[in-house]
């Protein structure tokens, strides 16, 4: 069953609360998506590191609810 984009909005910012989250349904499908994921809490981390961080808040939902999530991350401006 595919995930909304609200859960997957949710529970990035359940671990960065200060984010600003745009999610994007890349196919349609509620299957495969786009996070761009601007944080101050990604201070000290490389992109790797980012990732990683996002990819842990969504809590083991990659490679089974969600299938696919493209990422963008960085600093608020």
């Amino acid at each position: 069953m595919p995930m909304a984009a609200s859960d997957i909005k949710s529970m990035i910012l359940d671990a960065f609360p200060d984010a600003d989250i745009e999610i994007i349904d890349l196919a349609g499908d509620g299957d495969h998506y786009k996070a761009i994921v601007k944080s101050n809490g990604f201070v000290g981390m490389n992109r790797v590191k980012q990732h990683q961080a996002v990819y842990a808040a969504l809590k083991g939902k990659m490679g089974g609810e969600l299938h696919a999530l493209a990422l963008e991350t960085g600093l608020k401006s």
